[in-house]
């Protein structure tokens, strides 16, 4: 299929949301999918498994891709499907690792905010769960985390009803990406970033530590990392979005 075949058909899927030339598209490309399954084979998990999330995720990039901002296809699915795969593999290891403590919490936390939410109409803050629960405000957000691990493709609230996945505004380091504008955008988007905004973003999403790990090596509460990340990534987004 000739790139401007291909281009063709993804602008034509975003004009029309046609599913059979989404499907189309995917059948050809489900070969990438293939291969990126099979670099993740001997980790636990059958090759049919990964097929089946890096197909999933050759969808939603299918979904989400914009034929108007001049990337290769390729370029762009490639990194979304391996990261897909290594979220799956993350969100696994922390629900098999979980201890049984934090287990306890997390599941407290859930049916607490579910009960919360039925009555009240609105999700309780942390500082409400925590009161209610006779737990530590530190225990909360730790088990909040848990219990929804941040994703490379965990939508990100905007200001409408518009919503922007994390991996549409932090990168992937995949070699293909060097490649991708967005990567020097990112940066400059970046400039004005203290050494501490700019430390937090390569541990929770470069080397992907978790809010505690993150909070250890920068010699704050996990609360506060909690709290600068939700502001950074809103300041990215609106930088990004500013540039484009």
């Amino acid at each position: 299929m000739a790139d401007d075949r291909v281009n063709t058909l993804l602008k034509q899927y975003k004009e029309t949301g046609d599913i059979r030339i989404r499907n189309e598209i995917a059948e050809k490309y489900l070969y990438i999918a293939d291969i990126i399954a099979k670099k993740f084979v001997g980790r636990g998990v059958e090759f049919d498994d990964l097929k089946q999330v890096a197909s999933l995720a050759l969808l939603r990039g299918i979904e989400r891709f914009d034929p108007d901002l001049g990337m290769q296809f390729t370029t762009f699915i490639t990194p979304t499907i391996a990261g897909e795969i290594k979220n799956y593999f993350r969100d696994k290891s922390r629900m098999v690792k979980l201890p049984r403590r934090l287990g306890e919490i997390t599941a407290a936390v859930k049916n607490f905010t579910l009960e919360y939410e039925a009555t009240h109409g609105a999700k309780p803050n942390v500082k409400t769960i925590a009161e209610a629960l006779s737990y530590s405000e530190e225990d909360v957000v730790h088990a909040l985390e848990v219990g929804n691990p941040i994703s490379f493709d965990t939508a990100m609230a905007g200001d409408g009803e518009e919503r922007e996945s994390l991996h549409e505004i932090i990168p992937d380091h995949d070699d293909s990406y060097e490649k991708v504008e967005m990567k020097e955008t990112l940066r400059v988007a970046m400039k004005n970033f203290s050494d501490t905004e700019r430390a937090l973003i390569r541990y929770r999403f470069e080397e992907e530590l978790s809010q505690t790990e993150t909070a250890k090596r920068l010699g704050v509460s996990q609360m506060f990392v909690s709290r600068m990340e939700r502001k950074l990534l809103a300041k990215l987004k609106e930088s990004l979005q500013d540039s484009m």
